[in-house]
């Protein structure tokens, strides 16, 4: 029987997982089957998708911190307080998190960009903001800031993190690199803080956009920012180290995305 995997999130139509999966196991020489699941409530989908036997789970927006409750142990890269990946082991569910090590790399390797010493300011508090902070911490980023439309939940997560947080208002100006986290990109609209803080900033959407850039993208390369780039590249990166959590592969990267970016 061909192995199982999925994606799991609301709303999932248009998720490339698939397709990136897909890729992965065509260049590896690898059998497996990596579905898209939509589902109202994250337990009972990921009960029925493993007592069917699921081989391995992705997970997405907005049940990342619902699947770090729901698994039965967690690595070392999910003690961010978020799961993305999730796999069967000798009876047990463990859940990883990719986000972190995906975003690094794509920011590092393929865009270039210099994190050592960089002031980085994080838009956003939810379960894509935990999972990548931990990486931009050891990644040696000099100074972290996150900044969230509800404060609270802002700083909330500066004291587990250990790093400055507060207000959207808050944000200030001066960062080298501005990531956005929030769901704005979603929603269609770029504004997400004051054009000043985005000014002469690399800007990076954790969302990406099939066709063109995304309005977080736009917005903040219309209001000069040095650099704008969305997040293809670290869904394709957090992607490969997923699989090869689940098949002890690493899968070679560049010509997926590559192919992603034309369209193909």
């Amino acid at each position: 029987m061909t192995d199982r995997y999925a994606v799991i999130g609301r709303p999932i139509g248009h998720s490339l997982s698939p397709r990136i999966h897909a890729a992965f196991a065509e260049a590896s020489g690898q059998s497996l089957r990596y579905d898209a699941l939509e589902a109202e409530a994250f337990a009972p989908a990921a009960d029925e998708f493993f007592a069917a036997g699921g081989r391995g789970l992705n997970v997405t927006v907005p049940f990342k911190a619902d699947a770090w409750e729901w698994v039965d142990e967690r690595d070392e890269a999910a003690g961010c307080g978020a799961v993305n990946t999730i796999l069967p082991r000798e009876g047990r569910t463990v859940g990883s998190n990719t986000d972190g090590i995906g975003l690094v790399r794509d920011l590092t390797a393929n865009l270039g960009w210099r994190l050592a010493g960089a002031r980085v300011l994080i838009l956003g508090a939810g379960g894509a903001v935990q999972g990548i902070v931990p990486a931009l911490q050891e990644s040696g980023a000099a100074d972290l800031m996150i900044a969230n439309r509800t404060r609270a939940k802002a700083l909330a997560l500066g004291r587990r993190f250990g790093v400055a947080a507060g207000g959207l208002n808050e944000a200030g100006n001066g960062w080298d690199i501005v990531l956005n986290g929030t769901a704005a990109s979603l929603a269609g609209d770029g504004a997400v803080v004051a054009p000043a803080v985005v000014a002469d900033a690399r800007c990076y959407d954790l969302f990406y956009a099939v066709n063109g850039a995304t309005p977080f993208c736009r917005w903040a390369a219309a209001h000069g920012a040095a650099a704008a780039s969305d997040g293809l590249g670290m869904l394709v990166e957090q992607a490969a180290e997923a699989f090869q959590l689940w098949r002890n592969v690493r899968p070679e990267t560049a010509g997926v995305l590559a192919k992603l970016r034309r369209g193909d």
